[in-house]
């Protein structure tokens, strides 16, 4: 008989009065029961009759039986497969334990470290009866598969957002993500992914439970053995922790299970205390008391546009991959604005947010305020903290009107911003095909905002909010620019959209990102340069600039959350207003040019045009 079926045999010393069927006894059952069930299934039994219940139910226990019985009748196979399975449960939990949460982490050295988790918990296992036993190693296991995903939540958001998973704020960002699978991929491939995800998150827990249940039940084969090897371990963990002891940097001795859910309860705790603390701060405001006739007089009779690029940071203007062929359309868009009598004055602004939640970084340069995350995005949405485009409202002295090709259902954020129209995707007439993510091309969003606003005849002045998205990750398709009167409805980008790259061919490739993404932006600045050369005026005034960094697949691991502002006028008076913040003169900021927290944006351009501080105090 092998040798891990005699251990088999071994009664459980945590419950003796509950010990485990050996092999054998299993073999003369099966015997047993074949032997009974012979006269059942005679072989002159008549052809047509009919079994018996308990025949049929007999024949089934065979069945069973017989399968049980394979380790016997295979007992090299049987010891393969038990060796493979041990040491791969001992791999899947140890290495659980050990799991970084930053994608650059994952190296071999981070994962022959001791976890004093392990150690701690084969203590507790080795003091608890068989029935105690198994339900705390299964919900061990359960919870040890819940805390890879929360790391792999991590080393997502890191990528692509800068940051790591927040458990309290952070789940409507999934459903999110599952839109823009679907935007960008197909409906079919974001429910089949979301299907999949569903299902590994369960099989991983899954298959960690059964992984840590049958390590308990190793530990019980034979308890002194375990007792004296924990005791051991624990020993080794104590004495390389107080010593300091370390391999390829990190040290032997490891806690980053407790470190990690140290770190996770410390999150949530600051994130609730944040809330509150946050709605005491939005109900203080410099301008909160201000009165209309004392906000922006020196904009009077001025067309002010605020416009956001998607994704327009600084690693567009200073990586070396993507910075000559961006910088060269700066430079050849400022030459042009200049022959057409505009001038410009850029900077830097450091975002709020990173790598995407848009929302965030608009908000961000709006209010005033530093809105980097869900919370506090919903706590000023629902305040009464002015925004610098409801100041323009507040005055009287100008309509408003929002074009926002991206927003593609209810935006109750409408009446927080002072907006008296938004245009949506569905209300600008376009008729061409989507670009991924983004549902037209900034080209066409323009002429639609020249067509359905900016070019009529109107009392007031116009400010307008303008969110360009063409520069939305995955970058691909990329448009290309068209004579501006063929734009129409947007058909004419039919060819455009079908001659592109196709996203699965950029998503998860970082050089072919980068360089979709460098064309991007060049297309985004293009269009709007172009259009404020076309149909711009006298008193216009255009404010744009980006709204984060794009993820760091692209912009790199270590890169800052700073982004291109710049101002563009004809009329000097409104560029000599901003002469004390020392920016470049063009559209492309210098390396050393100021930079400015975002939130402070607002309060800057207030007071930069003449408006009269008056703070509100909730």
């Amino acid at each position: 008989m092998p040798v891990f079926a005699r251990a088999r045999q071994l009664p459980d010393r945590s419950d003796p009065k509950e010990p485990e069927e050996s092999p054998g006894t299993a073999e003369t059952a099966e015997t047993a029961e074949t032997a009974k069930a012979a006269p059942d299934t005679a072989p002159d039994a008549a052809p047509d009759a009919v079994p018996s219940p308990g025949a049929a139910r007999r024949s089934w226990r065979e069945r069973v039986a017989h399968w049980r019985a394979w380790r016997a009748r295979y007992p090299r196979v049987a010891r393969v497969l038990w060796w493979t399975a041990t040491v791969l449960s001992a791999v899947l939990v140890i290495g659980a334990m050990l799991l970084p949460n930053r994608l650059f982490a994952l190296q071999v050295h981070r994962f022959v470290r001791l976890p004093g988790e392990a150690v701690v918990g084969a203590a507790v296992l080795l003091a608890l009866p068989r029935r105690p036993r198994v339900v705390v190693a299964a919900l061990t296991g359960v919870s040890l598969g819940a805390l890879t995903v929360l790391n792999l939540l991590d080393m997502g958001f890191v990528d692509y957002l800068g940051r790591d998973f927040n458990l309290v704020l952070d789940w409507g960002l999934l459903d999110d993500a599952q839109s823009y699978v679907a935007d960008s991929m197909g409906r079919t491939t974001a429910i089949a992914a979301t299907v999949g995800v569903f299902l590994l998150v369960a099989l991983l827990c899954t298959v960690m439970a059964l992984a840590t249940v049958r390590l308990s039940g190793l530990l019980v084969r034979d308890v002194p053995l375990a007792t004296r090897a924990t005791l051991a371990s624990g020993t080794v963990w104590i004495t390389c922790s107080a010593l300091g002891l370390q391999y390829a940097g990190l040290p032997v001795a490891s806690d980053q299970v407790a470190d990690t859910l140290t770190t996770e309860a410390r999150r949530v705790r600051d994130t609730l205390r944040d809330e509150a603390a946050f709605a005491e701060e939005a109900r203080t405001d410099t301008f909160g008391n201000t009165p209309p006739a004392q906000l922006l007089p020196d904009l009077r009779g001025k067309d002010v546009l605020f416009t956001f690029i998607e994704s327009y940071g600084r690693s567009a203007i200073e990586d070396p991959v993507m910075a000559p062929g961006v910088n060269q359309t700066l430079d050849a868009s400022t030459e042009a604005l200049a022959k057409a009598g505009f001038h410009a004055r850029s900077g830097w602004l450091t975002s709020a947010t990173f790598g995407g939640s848009s929302w965030l970084g608009h908000s961000t340069t709006l209010t005033g305020l530093w809105v980097d995350n869900q919370q506090r995005y919903r706590t000023v949405m629902a305040s009464d903290h002015l925004s610098l485009t409801k100041a323009f409202q507040k005055s009287g002295a100008w309509d408003t009107v929002g074009i926002m090709p991206g927003v593609q259902k209810g935006w109750p954020e409408q009446k927080y911003y002072g907006l008296d129209k938004v245009y949506n995707a569905f209300q600008m007439g376009y008729q061409g095909p989507k670009f991924s993510w983004s549902t037209m091309p900034d080209q066409y969003a323009l002429e639609a905002f020249q067509r359905l606003e900016h070019g009529k005849e109107r009392d007031k002045p116009l400010m307008s909010e303008i969110i360009l998205t063409s520069s939305h990750q995955p970058w691909a398709p990329v448009p290309e620019m068209v004579d501006w009167d063929e734009v129409g409805d947007g058909s004419v980008f039919e060819g455009v959209e079908k001659a592109g790259r196709k996203a699965s061919e950029v998503i998860n490739d970082s050089g072919k990102s980068k360089e979709e993404y460098g064309k991007s932006i060049r297309y985004s600045v293009t269009a709007l340069t172009q259009w404020l050369e076309r149909y711009g005026t006298d008193d216009t005034v255009l404010v744009f600039l980006g709204d984060h960094q794009p993820i760091a697949r692209v912009s790199g691991d270590n890169a800052s959350r700073d982004v291109p502002v710049s101002i563009v006028a004809k009329d000097p008076k409104v560029l000599d207003k901003i002469a004390g913040w020392k920016w470049t003169e063009g559209l492309a900021p210098a390396h050393d040019a100021p930079v400015w927290k975002m939130s402070s944006f607002r309060d800057r351009f207030l007071l930069a045009y003449g408006s009269t501080p008056n703070p509100s105090k909730g």
